[in-house]
């Protein structure tokens, strides 16, 4: 066994080397969450640390830079060559972890994969009418519509080999609602990228290695990677303190002052794109989990704007963030285009008229309903939720909450008929950094057949603003755009459509020894780490 240890290592050495490390220089690294990856495939769920940790593996057409800026990657020129046509040019002689050619079927199979459900990466493709090969080294996506953000849209959208999926059953995506449902792709990978899978043990931990046959420079230095599920916090910064973790991807607000005065560590800080919100079951005629029968409390606006008013962001900003949120008041934070700082004001805190408006709806002696939160997915997310259901509780609601780690928690709000009554969630439009992202995939109606809706899980619907979200999208005027952005935001704000709570702080702490780059998507390629 110990000289089986020291071959492996032998053969990851050469590896690195390989990939123009040095033995001088090569370190591993090991970095851990409070939750886990929730498959290898690349269309499981559409949620940023599945998808960054997959982007390791797998690859898209495009990628971002340190910047945030587009880039090339399996594709090394793209142009919008009609209105409704864009032309890609393929990357030649990458080559799949094993060994098979990349090719432009692989393209036309992987976004035909993904646009398709049970994917739960549809939404990018409500403009898509045709993705079709030209010739071995060029793609051609056709639009319903003109799309100028289309090539933004498939950042995120990772190229599988096309014969590994269908020798392998795998092509099809796995279902984000049945979790315990799998196929070769939810424990296996076989991607372009810079990394190799070694081992998936899930919620335990995952060992992937550097690829000694990408196609590009490996700015890293590292020999292996293991990233581990540790899901108490106590016990994750802990093992940080220690030495035996090098960086932690979700920091405790509680411990970030802690880290940052600690002898062998530091902490990376800055604003993040995301945007926490609570949001309403609005589409059923009676709720699943409420005492009130035969009406749906939420379908009135009033009681929306209870709600609204009843909860005090700035005790959830300063007690249980411990300052490291900035309360908003739109479902897009500052960096993300379109937004609007001037429609960035949040309703007065009043629980007196809290009180009447739900007085005023019929509900004098409150209600009763069920909250589903996540325990592992965002910063808090469990403490934020208890605050709220505290703060309800002095207008007279009874909120009966339900956290669970996030592969349980999006299987119940994302399953089929979106099975919630009052809901937390969080999003980054980090696919396109733009407004429309938001309104296509949070607030348009649900529309499955047109792709738009998906994460809509409250079914909120409003005519207007579908009709103003369709327009922006294929707009090219920045002028008329951004005012029907603004409309927008103001139709959303009058309906009170879902309670947007806070912009997310990002904070990672690690080593000092550990140089990384923080984007403020809260994305992590392990492609810029690097051990001294």
């Amino acid at each position: 066994m110990a000289m089986l240890r020291h071959a492996r290592a032998g053969v990851w050495a050469a590896l690195l080397l390989a990939v123009g490390g040095s033995l001088a220089e090569a370190k591993p690294f090991r970095f851990a969450n409070d939750g886990d990856v929730g498959s290898m495939d690349p269309t499981f769920r559409n949620e940023t640390f599945q998808l960054t940790f997959i982007s390791n593996i797998y690859e898209a057409l495009l990628r971002r830079d340190r910047n945030l800026k587009l880039e090339a990657s399996l594709a090394t020129e793209w142009k919008q060559v009609e209105p409704m046509l864009w032309r890609f040019k393929l990357r030649q002689g990458v080559k799949f972890h094993d060994g098979t050619p990349f090719t432009a079927d692989d393209v036309v199979f992987s976004v035909n994969r993904a646009a398709t459900a049970p994917s739960n990466m549809t939404g990018y493709f409500a403009s898509l009418k045709e993705v079709r090969k030209v010739d071995d080294s060029t793609i051609e996506f056709e639009t319903k519509v003109i799309d100028p953000l289309l090539d933004q849209k498939l950042v995120q959208i990772y190229i599988l080999s096309k014969p590994w999926a269908e020798k392998n059953g795998a092509s099809k995506s796995t279902d984000v609602t049945k979790p315990a449902e799998e196929n070769h792709a939810t424990r296996n990978a076989n991607g372009t990228g810079p990394f190799v899978l070694k081992l998936r043990d899930p919620g335990v931990k995952t060992v992937i290695a550097p690829n000694p046959n990408w196609w590009d420079k490996a700015e890293h230095n590292l020999t292996e990677v293991t990233f581990s599920v540790i899901q108490n916090d106590a016990t994750r910064v802990a093992a940080l303190l220690s030495g035996e973790i090098d960086f932690i991807y979700t920091v405790p607000p509680q411990d970030t002052e802690r880290l940052s005065k600690a002898d062998n560590t530091k902490i990376m800080q800055g604003p993040e794109t995301r945007v926490v919100y609570l949001g309403f079951d609005q589409a059923r005629d009676e709720l699943q989990e409420s005492n009130v029968k035969g009406k749906n409390p939420y379908k009135d606006v009033r009681v929306r704007e209870a709600f609204y008013r009843a909860i005090d962001i700035e005790a959830i900003k300063t007690r249980v963030m411990r300052g490291q949120a900035t309360p908003v008041a739109l479902m897009v934070a500052p960096g993300i285009n379109g937004y609007v700082k001037e429609l960035d004001v949040r309703p007065k805190y009043d629980p007196d008229a809290a009180k009447k408006l739900l007085a005023d709806a019929g509900y004098t002696q409150g209600f009763e309903t069920g909250m589903d939160c996540p325990n592992d997915r965002y910063v808090n997310d469990e403490a934020i939720c208890q605050a709220v259901v505290a703060m309800l509780a002095r207008i007279g609601i009874k909120v009966n909450l339900l956290a669970q780690t996030r592969t349980k928690y999006f299987a119940k709000i994302l399953g089929p008929g979106y099975n919630t009554s009052f809901y937390m969630l969080g999003w980054s439009p980090a696919s396109t950094y733009d407004t429309h992202n938001v309104f296509e995939q949070l607030l348009q109606s649900r529309n499955p057949a047109a792709k738009k809706g998906a994460f809509n899980v409250g079914g909120y619907s409003n005519p207007q603003l579908d009709a103003l979200a369709d327009k922006l999208e294929q707009e090219v005027d920045k002028a008329k755009r951004d005012a029907m952005i603004a409309d927008a935001h103001k139709i959303f704000q009058k309906d009170f459509a879902n309670i947007p709570l806070h912009q997310q702080a990002l904070i990672w702490s690690m080593r000092k020894n550990i140089d990384a780059v923080q984007l403020a998507d809260n994305s992590f390629p392990l492609r810029f780490v690097q051990v001294k």
